[in-house]
Order: C-alpha cells, then structure tokens, then sequence
C-alpha cells in the first residue's frame, strides 16, 4: 500500500506577495479595457510605505497609476490605523514604466512561422514551458491539498472584511496537509493557519491566551464552514490544528516582509502537485505565452480528465519568442490514461489550436477585463488562477469541447467503453 502525506499552502490577498499581484493586474485590467491590444509587463514591488511599479507598458489607454494603486491597496483592507505601517493613503506610489522593447513586439506582431491564416500572425511573446494539470480528486478537477488551502483562505479573507472576527488583519497563510493510501485522499492530515491579527484579541493581551482564543474562533468560523459540503472533512479531535506556531503575528504585510509580483507562482497553479515551467502570470498581457499558454494548458488538460480519457493529467507546451505553433506538446497521464501518452498527445495536436492568437481569441482573454467591467485578472491573482468555483473562468468551462471530441472520436470512446 502507497502511504504518503502531501502538503499545499495558499495565502490571502493580503500577503505581500499578493498584493503585489493584484496592483500589477488591477493595471493590465485598466489598460486593456481602454486599449485591447495593450502590450503589458507590470511588475510591483512593496515595503514599508512603499509601492514601486515598474515593468514595460505600450498601449493606447490613459491610466492613472497612482490612484489605482491605492484604491487596491485599501480594498484590501491596508488603510488607517489598522494597516500595521503600510497605509493606502500614505505610502509612496513609484512609478517606473518604460516602453516594450521593439525586438519583442516585431516577433509577437508578425511570427516566424505565419502563413496567410491571421492567427499565424501572432507569435509567442517569450521562450518557455508551461504545463497545465487536472486530475479527479475535486468536483473542480483539482488536487485537493491546493483546493482547500484556497478555501482556507478565501473564508479568512472573508471573516475579516464582513466583521465576524474583528481583530483580523489582511496578511495570512493557509497549509493544508492530506493523507493518500494508494493515490486516494483518505484523511485531512493537519491544517496551518497563520493569520495577522491586531495586537489585544477580544480584551486579551497575553499571547497564550490569545493564541488560544484565534485558534478556537478560526476553527468555528473558517475551518467548519469553508470544509462543510465536503465528504472528507477536517476532524477536530483527529487533524492536527496549528495556529499561529511562533505565538502572535502582529507585524505583516508590507511592513513585515517586502513583496514583488510572481513569486507566489506554487500558489497560483496546483501547490506543487504538479510541475511547474517557471513563468508567472500577473501583471502580463495575453501575448506572454507564460499566462495564455499555461491557461490552455489547463483547459486541455481538464478535458481529458472531464472526458474520461485519463483521470489525473499533466499537459506541457513549450514555445519559441515569436514563433506562433508550440515547439512542443506532451501530455503525462501517470498510468491513468485509457489510451497512450502518446494518442493522447496525438488527440490534443488533432483538437486544440495551441497558437497564442488561437487561445487569445478563444479564451477572449484581451476583452475580458472591458466585458467585466473592468475588472477580471485582478480576481485571478488571489486564491488560485484555476478551479475558482467561484469565478466563471472561460478556460474552466470544458463542456462544448469534452462534446466535441467525444463527437469527433467516437469511435475511440466506443472502444474504452467496451474495454479495448
């Protein structure tokens, strides 16, 4: 029998890092709802009364920087005395923005390889691999370690802005450990949560004490609710629960640790379930093959695994800078799979169009912030880019396409059917 523990950890829109990646796509939102084919590479830096944003931007769109940095640092929740040392009103708003360099934009506007088909036109916008996973170990068709850490944090974030638990403050961190027998959740190991919090909890002001009150009150009001439809939950006298294990965590967010757009790439995909090709994808336009690229990758990937063909699968891309067809394409089904690696690798090259234009078109993923009003990558940048029940996400919506090839390859299905 194959016993192991696997680990996954999540962290609130208020982390540094998290805040740096929302700033950067609050930006990349607000330009390409003025100017859709925007070019964007926005990078954001925090400290202690500092907010640094630099990168590469062209595009047509007025924008006001400043402001809009500060309007996503306060809804947060870093504003007025509260903020612990980063304050939306008061910190310094930097802005260090130059033009995309003319050697990148010749390859993604006109590709090496394009033929007369426009979408050939469009080459990658930088070198890499991407990989996208699904396997059925959630209804969202994610693993479950990452799964409920996002869930962890998604009711803490919560607990705190509707007021049910006060003292809360807007930096924290969830880790969720699972126990696999044979490659199948079985049991809710232990559940981390750190969470910054106001220096007297309810009247008390010793740390045992309020260690213990933090613990009790996370356990009734995010552990229990955000598991609660779940078949395997967390048990109280059974999971090991940590909170807070240096004591107190009154110092975070900017003012505890800097933080910098992209470095919370585990976070943002499978909880290092999956492997990883290294790019992040906040603050990026739909032309930088590490976010369109990797967005596809999970759609091709949650096709297989909602069709029945695999029931864990792992998809890598890799692209060449401004060369619009992949260099590459892999599919991984772990011993899963109904067919090869190779028919299924096979399948994906005969079905899905994988060209950055073909999935920028597809996804609409240069008219989404203007059709959510102006809103929709900054929603992404916290909590997870994938199997966000609730956010409708177009490459999480697999149904026509899983009908499509089952259409298309009946004849295949109708040999797994029967056992062939």
């Amino acid at each position: 029998m194959s016993r192991y523990v696997f680990t996954s950890e999540s962290v609130t829109e208020g982390h540094p890092d998290k805040v740096c990646d929302q700033v950067s796509d609050a930006i990349l939102d607000a330009l390409l709802s003025q100017d859709p084919n925007s070019r964007v590479a926005c990078e954001t830096v925090v400290n202690t009364g500092l907010c640094l944003i630099t990168g590469e931007v062209t595009s047509n769109a007025k924008v006001d920087f400043i402001n809009l940095a500060r309007k996503v640092i306060n809804e947060i929740g870093y504003a007025g005395a509260r903020a612990g040392g980063f304050d939306s009103t008061s910190c310094a708003v930097l802005i260090a923005l130059d033009q995309q360099s003319p050697d990148i934009s010749q390859g993604v506007d006109e590709a090496e390889d394009h033929s007369e088909d426009p979408l050939d036109k469009v080459g990658a916008g930088d070198q890499g691999i991407m990989f996208g996973y699904a396997c059925n170990e959630t209804p969202e068709l994610m693993p479950l370690p990452i799964s409920l850490a996002h869930r962890l944090a998604r009711k803490l974030a919560e607990v705190r802005h509707n007021g049910t638990l006060e003292y809360l403050l807007p930096d924290g961190k969830t880790q969720v450990s699972v126990l696999y027998e044979n490659n199948i959740p079985t049991a809710i190991n232990t559940i981390l949560i750190s969470t910054q919090h106001t220096a007297e909890v309810k009247g008390l002001t010793k740390e045992q004490d309020i260690q213990s009150e933090i613990s009790k009150d996370l356990w009734k009001h995010v552990v229990e609710p955000a598991t609660s439809d779940l078949v395997l939950k967390p048990k109280q006298n059974e999971t090991r629960f940590l909170v807070n294990p240096t004591g107190k965590f009154v110092v975070g967010g900017p003012q505890g640790d800097a933080g910098l757009t992209g470095r919370k790439i585990i976070v943002d995909t499978y909880g290092g379930y999956a492997r990883h090709g290294g790019g992040a994808f906040s603050g990026k336009d739909p032309t930088k093959v590490d976010r369109s690229a990797a967005y596809a990758a999970r759609f091709v990937a949650k096709c297989l695994v909602q069709s029945s063909l695999a029931t864990k699968a792992e998809v890598q891309l890799s692209y060449a800078i401004g060369v619009a067809k992949p260099v590459s394409i892999l599919v991984e089904s772990f011993g899963t799979g109904k067919c090869s690696n190779q028919e299924l690798t096979d399948l994906v090259k005969k079905h899905f169009d994988l060209r950055p234009g073909a999935i920028i078109e597809q996804f609409q993923l240069r008219n989404q912030p203007r059709e959510h009003e102006g809103r929709f990558y900054r929603d992404v940048a916290a909590y997870g880019h994938f199997g966000r029940p609730d956010l409708n996400l177009p490459w999480e919506d697999v149904t026509s396409k899983v009908s499509e090839i089952k259409e298309k390859e009946g004849k295949l299905f109708q040999q797994i059917d029967k056992g062939y």
